[in-house]
């Protein structure tokens, strides 16, 4: 499933967000923050308990938009500028 990826100015810098589906086995979404290409977050939001959901690929492309959105709300908020 196709992921996103969005570059996010704050405070004269430059992160980068990425939130892709790990797929079958793990079973979640995985957002990391970058800065520089340096790993400043990542985080995982499990969607098991939606496996047997008729509308499985729906939960998962909501789950990357929110944690996605989430994390550049994070960087807007200055959260990530003290690393």
């Amino acid at each position: 499933m196709p992921g996103l990826n969005t570059e996010v100015e704050h405070a004269g810098e430059t992160y980068h967000v990425q939130t892709q589906d790990l797929g079958p086995g793990p079973n979640s979404v995985e957002t990391t923050v970058y800065k520089a290409g340096r790993v400043l977050s990542s985080r995982r939001a499990y969607y098991t308990a939606f496996l047997n959901s008729s509308d499985l690929p729906d939960k998962i492309h909501a789950i990357i938009r929110e944690e996605h959105e989430s994390a550049i709300r994070e960087i807007r908020a200055g959260k990530f500028a003290h690393l």
